[in-house]
This record gives structure tokens, C-alpha cells and sequence, in this order.
């Protein structure tokens, strides 16, 4: 009977944790207990401080977790006399590693000024489709037993996100909303005007979600006012046009595109800019009362160049400014128009959320509307409602949006003739690592032909020229098929062409650069002896962090070959009794003498890399085989906290313990008390031509190596000044780094734009 009941418990757990947590097709159940029953009271007072008060116990779809962090969150949606206001719940508040499926943070929306109640889930269905955006879906709210109503469930963009979406989870990132909230009264707002180049300028304006960053924000500004020209090295451009587009059609003014231009969040990434990602969608479709801030607007006929000559909207202005970026920013527009709201995309989608929150809506206790508004909500305007303050008119969603296709069709800016993609092709579908291959694009009504690629989904894309003068694997000159050539040093080639003429612009695909072609790059499998352990880190708190931001443990390999490999059909293992325990997802390759790193977490549900296994910090064994034969071997004795096992030099025989290189060159027999904070400068950074490296060192060498880890120049003498001539590099980051004569290496990182 007991194996019965376990039976059945695994089986009722396990079919809770096959539903994603933001699957939209679903709603939650949570449930959270406090151990007082005045718990309203104190979830208002420490809003005064933005505190949590702490939940005895809160449960996510019959899954418990014990003293969690809840808090009334909100600006305008939060009210004290509200029966149902927004809640944050953190479920590691008190207790660390307490999460659900990988999430701690839960962000429920009441449905304040939305009688549809889906605007938020909605839009964001819609957003997802063409940039990075948090998932959402629906969840059952209960407090003390007693059903406080769905909310909507929208994911946190927190170190998780980023790390998932923009490969940086520990770093920068900022939510652009005032200290305080906006609205009448507020001093300031997240609007990226320029004030001046002291950060303590803009403290209340935007909020820093991490240790450090504010030169980082104030550079962006800086750059954005007074430096246009150089904006792509400091913001993911192609972003934040997609963002002002779906801002505008969506009537999303509750965002950078309206009056208080807030309700984004600028994250560092990778490549060493700001992307935006967008928030708070709960009052999209016209739901927000505080206009566009440039004076009265009607919201059926928004004009897509809102805000274009605006003093208070930077970021449009600039944009705007730019033929090129104007042209992207209104083909973007076009193709969600077209593809969601021309094609009733949106009323499917509408529908199917509908279908599932329905009979949730119907008995909720506490909705700001009543169901028969909530039913008519897509197709005729609800006033009234909407708690205290509220009672301004919200329009259908499908009314207000048949109308903005109907008046884009009569703009004359939205009906610009753009050109036509008709074919694109490689000169060769099935290329090898390192060759060169043609991309060719067919078009009419083109002036010009651009060429957008990438080697890896972390990295950004580079634009280049395509021509049609029978050059460049095109044909025949002046035949309309333009031609670039691109020599495959990576693991993936990622591409879009993007046409224009005077007017306006057309990509292929049309979502690029979030969607875009592949091309995959043959390699060869590797083989014993090409791969090797490189380094080991059994007991990590600081160095290197996975897509969820945790500090776990890492195996790093090397490729010791000059051309890529493949680790498909290979394993790592801590048991020379299992050597195929862990087995290299399909695909998985390192670019010629490169690194790649595998967490030994035993977490594989996480994103990436993430072993069935943990390491020992006692001593223990890393085996890497393909399952019969065993490829490489160390044991690894006790270690001491951020001090890993290496090989030094990358590849060689010996091993050491030493500082960690988390995917990066070895610190080659260097004592863990002995490296230094990089003592040289690299100026301009980034750079269009040349940089210069100055340093006080007088002896030891120079080697600059790219992301692939192929050198790009060395040099076995130092000077004060070194001038190196980047001109011919491709665009990207390049490592720098001065080794002295007893081994030691300082390594900073060079942008070539």
C-alpha cells in the first residue's frame, strides 16, 4: 500500500512540474499562509519602505516552500482600500536555493484598468515573437484559504533572464522606472536625456539592480545626446526600434513611448552594450490614461513618428533622425501590423486565453469589472471599474485595433513603398569550418543591399555591404542580386539581409534580428587526444555564474586543434565505472582552440551546459570519454574556495592550482595571491581603426587573441606605447593580454566596432 501511495505521489508531483510554470494554456495555484490574520494591514505598511513580510509558508500548485518573502507591489494598480492588489513573492528571501522550476520571483498583476484582463498575457504572446520578453500566464491567488482572484503571472527579469536571454547574468542591468513612481508631481523619469556626467544626476530617476554600473548607464546618455554615431556600441539598436514599434502600434503608453517613459529595463550583455527589454504590459491597448506627453492624441490614429520631435523622448528623436534607423523602425511596425492584427492573429490568440482563464474570471470575488464586461471587453469600450481612480473609458481590444489597421493604411509614412526580398541563396549549403562562402539576396525596388551575421547566438550581428557588380559571387552586375563573402570562423553562421531604398526598408526574414537564417558549419568529430580537461573548479562562489546566476562548480575543456570539433556522441563522467554518465548534448562543438564550460550542478533542466554530476571540494575525479575509451583523465585533490585545478599553459602537461580563468587563457603558474588588477590601459575602446596600449611593464609579452581564441598578433616586447592597427579585424571583442616573464597574465577586452 505504501508504494501505492509514494507511486502516486511521484505521479501527481511529477505531472505538476510537466506544466511549465508560464504555460499560457494554464493557470496556477498559489497559495500563500501567514501566521496572522491582520496580514492586509501589514502588507500596506511596508509598502511605505517597499518591505516583505514574511509568508509562513507559500504553495505553488500543491508544492510548498516555508518562510517566503510577500509584498505589495505597484504604482497606480496598488491602492490600500484595493481587496486584490499586485504582489511580489520571493521565495529564497529567507531561505536561499528555494525555487520553483528555476524561478524565485513571482510578479502577479491584479488586473487594475483592464476589464479584458488579458492585456498583459497578451501582449506579451505578441511580443515574444519578435524580441526577448518575460513569459506570463494566469495564476489562482489564495491568502489564509480564502481565493483572492486570478492575477496575471508575468516572469522577473532578475540575473535568471538576463543570463538566459542576454548571457550576463551578473551583470549591469537597470529597471527604468522613478524612485518613487512617476506621474503628476514626479521630478524626474527614466527618459535618457542627458544631464550631465555625474551619475548621482540620475539616481532617482532609474533603479540599479545591481552592485555597480552607473558610468556604464551615463556613458549609454552621454553617447545617445552627443555622440550619436557611436550609439551601436553602446545599445542594441535593433532592440529598442523593435521596442518603439510595439510600443506604438499596441498604443502601449505606459513605456519609454508615453508620458512618463518608463517601463523598460537596460541590461548589459555579452557584447558589452544595453539591451532593452520591455515591462509592465498590463495596461497596453489604449488602457493607460497619461497620453503620449506631448500633447492630446486619439488612440485609434496614433501616428507611427509619435514623439519624433519630442524634447522629453531622446531615444525616439535620435532614432527618428537616422534615415536608415527611421526606415528599420518602420518596417519593423509594418510586419506587426500585418502579420498580428491584419491577419486577426490577435483575436486567436485572445480567444484561446480567454477559453482558459474564463470560468477563473467568473469567480473571482474581488475583479475590478463585472463579468459582463469582462465578455463584451474585446469589442466594445467598459467605463467605470478599474478600483479607486479608475473610470475612465477602456476600449476593445479588437475595436481599437481593426481601427489602427485601418488608419496605418492610410498613413502615408506606414504605405512608403519598400523594396522586395524575392531569394536569397549560399554558395554552399553544407560549408566547413574556415571556408568562405557567398550569400546572394535577389531584390527590386533596391537602392541598397545589407548583409547581417553572426557566429553564435550570444554575439551581436555585423552589417555589412552586399553589392551587385559581379564581384561578389552575384552574377552578372546590375542584375538586382547583390553578393557579400563571409569567411565561417565559427560554429554557426546566423544571417539576414535587410533592403532599402529612399523611402523604406524590408527585411528577410521579417522579424530579423530576432529571427533570423541558419547555416550550420560542419565539423569534425573530435577525436582522442583533440580535447582535453583544462581546468576544474570543485568549489566556486565568484568565479563564473550559469544562466540562473548561481556560483556552481564548472569543468572546462580545450580544444587543442586548430579547427573546430564536434562532441557529439562523447560523456563526461565522475565514475570510472560510468564513464558515459553525462552525455554532450547533440551538436555540441568548441571553436578551434577554444574553451567551452560544463556546471557540475546536477541540474539538467537548467539552460546550457549542466551536468547529472557535482564535484566534491574533498578531492575527486573528472573523466572525459566517448563511453568505451577514455579521451582524458585527472584526479583533483582537495581544493580550496576559488581556487581551481588547471593546466598551464592552456593544453600543456602540467597542472597547478591557481586563481580561476573561467573560460578564458590559463594563469599559467601563478601563486592565488600573486595576480594583480590589469596594469595598462587601452585606448579609444572601443575602436573604429587603431588602439593604443599603454603600460608601465618593461619586459614580458603582448598577445591579442579573438573570441574563438585564434591569436591575432603577439609580441615579445613591450613598450610604453604600442600602437596596433585593427583596421582589417572583423567587428567584436578581442582579449588583450600582457604576460610577464615569470608567467603572469592581465587580460582586458578591446571592442573593434
Amino acid at each position: 500500500m505504501k508504494i501505492k501511495l509514494l507511486l502516486l505521489f511521484n505521479l501527481i508531483i511529477g505531472s505538476f512540474f510537466a506544466q511549465n510554470f508560464y504555460d499560457r494554456a494554464t493557470v496556477q495555484k498559489i497559495e500563500i499562509f501567514f501566521a496572522f490574520t491582520n496580514w492586509d494591514a501589514q502588507l500596506d505598511a511596508a509598502t511605505s519602505t517597499d518591505a516583505y513580510i514574511i509568508a509562513d509558508s507559500v504553495r505553488i500548485n500543491g508544492i510548498k516552500f516555508d518562510s517566503v518573502g510577500v509584498k505589495y507591489k505597484g504604482n497606480s494598480s496598488y491602492n490600500a482600500n484595493n481587496n486584490k492588489n499586485p504582489l511580489h513573492i520571493n521565495l529564497d528571501y529567507v531561505k536561499g536555493k528555494q525555487d520553483y522550476q528555476g524561478y524565485t520571483n513571482i510578479k502577479l498583476q491584479n488586473g487594475y484598468q483592464d476589464p479584458s484582463m488579458i492585456r498583459e498575457v497578451l501582449s506579451y504572446a505578441i511580443l515574444e515573437q519578435y524580441m526577448d520578453c518575460p513569459k506570463a500566464n494566469f495564476a489562482n491567488v489564495y491568502i489564509n484559504g480564502t481565493l483572492r482572484g486570478v492575477y496575471s503571472n508575468a516572469e522577473s527579469i532578475n540575473d535568471k533572464f538576463n543570463g538566459e536571454h542576454y548571457y550576463n547574468s551578473k551583470e549591469t542591468y537597470f529597471k527604468c522606472n522613478p524612485i518613487g513612481g512617476a506621474g503628476p508631481g514626479a521630478s524626474v523619469s527614466p527618459d535618457l536625456k542627458y544631464i550631465s556626467m555625474d551619475s548621482s544626476a540620475y539616481f532617482n530617476g532609474y533603479e540599479l539592480q545591481t552592485d555597480f554600473g552607473w558610468n556604464k548607464l551615463v556613458d549609454l546618455i552621454n553617447v545617445l545626446n552627443n555622440d550619436f554615431q557611436n550609439i551601436e556600441s553602446k545599445l542594441d539598436v535593433d532592440r529598442a526600434l523593435w521596442m518603439l514599434a510595439f510600443n506604438n502600434v499596441l498604443v502601449n503608453l505606459d513605456s519609454y513611448s508615453g508620458a512618463f517613459r518608463q517601463n523598460y529595463y537596460l541590461t548589459w550583455d555579452l557584447n558589452d552594450r544595453f539591451v532593452p527589454t520591455i515591462w509592465d504590459l498590463n495596461m497596453s491597448f489604449a488602457g493607460f490614461p497619461g497620453g503620449t506627453g506631448s500633447g492630446s492624441y486619439t488612440a485609434t490614429t496614433l501616428d507611427p513618428l509619435s514623439n519624433s520631435s519630442s524634447a522629453n523622448h531622446p531615444l525616439i528623436v535620435k532614432l527618428m533622425s537616422n534615415p536608415m534607423y527611421k526606415r528599420m523602425y518602420l518596417a519593423h511596425l509594418r510586419t506587426i501590423v500585418q502579420e498580428v492584427f491584419e491577419s486577426q492573429d490577435f483575436v486567436t490568440k485572445a480567444n484561446n486565453i480567454r477559453t482558459t482563464i474564463d470560468s477563473y474570471v467568473q469567480a473571482d470575488p474581488f475583479k475590478f469589472y463585472t463579468y459582463t464586461q469582462y465578455q463584451n471587453s474585446l469589442t466594445t469600450a467598459v467605463t467605470g471599474g478599474g478600483g479607486p481612480g479608475g473610470g475612465q473609458s477602456i476600449p476593445g481590444i479588437k475595436a481599437l485595433m481593426d481601427a489602427r489597421v485601418t488608419f496605418f493604411n492610410s498613413n502615408s509614412n506606414y504605405l512608403l513603398a519598400a523594396p522586395s526580398i524575392t531569394a536569397y541563396a549560399t554558395s554552399n549549403s553544407s560549408p566547413s569550418y574556415g571556408s568562405s562562402i557567398f550569400i546572394t539576396a535577389t531584390c527590386t525596388n533596391e537602392t541598397s543591399v545589407f548583409l547581417g551575421y553572426r557566429f553564435s547566438k550570444e554575439l551581436k550581428f555585423n552589417r555589412v555591404q552586399m553589392y551587385d557588380d559581379g564581384a561578389h559571387g552575384d552574377g552578372a552586375a546590375g542584375d538586382h542580386v547583390y553578393g557579400a563573402a563571409v569567411t565561417l570562423n565559427g560554429v554557426n553562421f546566423h544571417y539576414y539581409i535587410y533592403a532599402e531604398n529612399a523611402n523604406a526598408g524590408k527585411f528577410s526574414p521579417q522579424r530579423a534580428e530576432h529571427e533570423f537564417y541558419n547555416l550550420t558549419i560542419s565539423m569534425p568529430y573530435a577525436v582522442n587526444g583533440d580535447v582535453l580537461i583544462n581546468e576544474v573548479l570543485a568549489s566556486n562562489n565568484q568565479y563564473g555564474y550559469d544562466a540562473n546566476g548561481e556560483s556552481d562548480d564548472w569543468i572546462e575543456l580545450y580544444n587543442t586543434k586548430s579547427t573546430g570539433v564536434d562532441l557529439s556522441g562523447l560523456y563526461l563522467s565522475d565514475l570510472s565505472t560510468d564513464l558515459g554518465k553525462w552525455p554532450f548534448p547533440a551538436g555540441t562543438t568548441i571553436p578551434a582552440n577554444g574553451r567551452i564550460i560544463v556546471w557540475c550542478d546536477n541540474d539538467i533542466e537548467q539552460t546550457g551546459l549542466h551536468a547529472n554530476f557535482k564535484l566534491s571540494s574533498l578531492g575527486d575525479n573528472v573523466i572525459f570519454s566517448n563511453g568505451l575509451t577514455i579521451f582524458d583523465q585527472i584526479a583533483i585533490g582537495a581544493q580550496t574556495q576559488n581556487v581551481s585545478y588547471s593546466r598551464c599553459p592552456d593544453g600543456g602537461v602540467n597542472f597547478d592550482y591557481v586563481t580561476p580563468t573561467f573560460n578564458a587563457v590559463n594563469t599559467c603558474f601563478v601563486g592565488i595571491n600573486e595576480l594583480e588588477e590589469a596594469a595598462f590601459t587601452i585606448f579609444p575602446n572601443p575602436t573604429n581603426s587603431s588602439f593604443t596600449i599603454k603600460t608601465d611593464e618593461k619586459t614580458g609579452s603582448l598577445l591579442i587573441s579573438d573570441l574563438q581564441g585564434r591569436i591575432i598578433y603577439q609580441a615579445n616586447e613591450l613598450a610604453d606605447e604600442q600602437k596596433i592597427d585593427a583596421s582589417n579585424w572583423n567587428a567584436g571583442y578581442y582579449l588583450v593580454s600582457l604576460i610577464s616573464e615569470n608567467g603572469q597574465i592581465q587580460t582586458k577586452k578591446v571592442v573593434k566596432n
